[in-house]
């Protein structure tokens, strides 16, 4: 009741005539708040050839974050033979001050459901984000796994943006949920192609799209999940060593010498136009002393390049985790991920390439492959969990990054993005839900 009072006062405030909304109360008011303090230690990089004098240690800081924060909306409206309309406007909600974001800036949509499921449209978590379970760790902050996992996790405007990452807010999606069938449940969603209004019919890869499809099957202690997702042509026509995309189909070129390759001169055929794809499985289950244990696997695929010379790279990760609610107030979360070494022909185009091209992996920036690999990483984390309420928690402790010396993975919050630098973090946390 309270959370109504609170959205009639809003809407008033809004403009919106209060004692109709009040006769029609199905609007609540919910959110989140959640304040993370680290110190962070960012190791030494690898990449510096010859090195250069104080800079081949970063510096120590300490940050403030408050990823996931967040101030919503939602109503619903019973229209009828079960069907109803709803909606949810959700926006960041940014208390340190340290940036702003729009009205409805996170999960935010209209949609009808009824016995036929939910259909709705508009910036909302992607059913591939919306079932991959990381127990033991967050999704961003010092101890998120999104980085080493899924290339990152953020809202993505329609198109080609946010290329490699697979935790998305996705702008511009039409989804539908499917009922529940005794625990069996799946989702579909799809983007529409508004980027694509000033571009000519006939040319390559002018219409990025987002696929994302999901399965899952929760009942009781289990929960069970698969996910797929495409992003379609969104590397573009990309052909390596800086070579220009726009060569056509029955054009030859010369390839710039370059060490390892097959032939310095041989003819392009048509440009591939960069498809990505991601899939992940895993599981969780909860034991009867609120023992949680969980776990996955993800491949993801990028490719580039052409027909004759695809740039194909590919890169696995898994991740094992705990939460433990010991006993009272008192638990414990911990997990371990780890992301293998880019493998495929664009891992070992760019190990023998010479030059600034760029490889089709997050975190891995640098053409610096070579045949022992060296683009993995592995992070691991423990925490102390303090429940003060049902709603409100404290946590504390550590976590540590270890790159490989070709790999640049980084911390949430952290900004070095250097090759080889192993970093580790003691952080306190406050979290909150209303």
């Amino acid at each position: 009741m309270q959370k109504k009072l609170l959205a009639v006062a809003v809407a008033g405030a809004l403009g919106a005539p209060a004692l109709a909304l009040a006769q029609n109360a199905t609007v609540n008011v919910y959110g989140r708040m959640y304040i993370e303090y680290g110190l962070v230690n960012q190791g030494n990089r690898s990449d510096l050839n010859p090195a250069v004098a104080g800079q081949s240690s970063l510096a120590t800081v300490d940050i403030l974050q408050s990823p996931g924060s967040n101030i919503g909306f939602r109503g619903e409206e019973k229209l009828g033979g079960g069907m109803s309309a709803w909606f949810q406007c959700e926006t960041t909600a940014e208390f340190r001050g340290a940036a702003t974001a729009g009205l409805c800036s996170r999960n935010s949509a209209l949609g009808l459901k009824g016995a036929f499921g939910n259909v709705f449209v508009g910036n909302w978590d992607t059913p591939f984000k919306r079932v991959t379970e990381t127990v033991g760790g967050n999704e961003t902050g010092v101890f998120g796994t999104a980085y080493v996992l899924f290339g990152n996790s953020a809202t993505f405007a329609s198109g080609n943006a946010g290329p490699g990452v697979y935790k998305r807010r996705q702008n511009n999606m039409i989804t539908y949920d499917s009922p529940n069938f005794s625990g069996f449940s799946a989702s579909a969603a799809y983007t529409a192609t508004n980027t694509a209004t000033p571009s000519f019919s006939g040319t390559s890869s002018n219409k990025p799209r987002i696929w994302s499809l999901n399965a899952s099957y929760k009942n009781g202690p289990l929960n069970v999940f698969g996910a797929y997702e495409k992003h379609k042509e969104f590397r573009g026509a990309t052909a390596p060593f800086g070579l220009s995309p726009t060569i056509s189909a029955n054009t030859s070129a010369t390839l710039p010498a370059t060490a390892g390759t097959a032939s310095t001169a041989a003819p392009l055929s048509a440009n591939r136009e960069g498809d990505e794809t991601g899939w992940a499985l895993g599981a969780s289950y909860t034991f009867k002393n609120n023992l949680k244990l969980g776990g996955l696997y993800t491949r993801q695929t990028s490719e580039g390049g052409t027909t004759a010379l695809p740039t194909e790279s590919r890169v696995n990760a898994w991740h094992l985790g705990i939460d433990w609610n010991i006993s009272g107030p008192h638990g414990v979360r911990a997990a371990y991920s780890r992301v293998g070494d880019v493998s495929g022909a664009g891992a070992a185009a760019l190990g023998a390439a010479t030059g600034t091209s760029t490889a089709l992996v997050p975190n891995v920036t640098r053409p610096a492959f070579n045949a022992a690999g060296a683009t993995s990483a592995k992070l691991w984390q423990i925490r102390y969990v303090h429940a003060l309420s049902k709603r409100t928690e404290m946590n504390v402790g550590y976590v540590r990054l270890d790159n490989g010396a070709n790999a640049s993975y980084q911390l949430g919050g952290v900004s070095s993005n250097v090759n080889g630098s192993d970093q580790s973090a003691w952080a306190l946390s406050l979290d909150h839900r209303f």
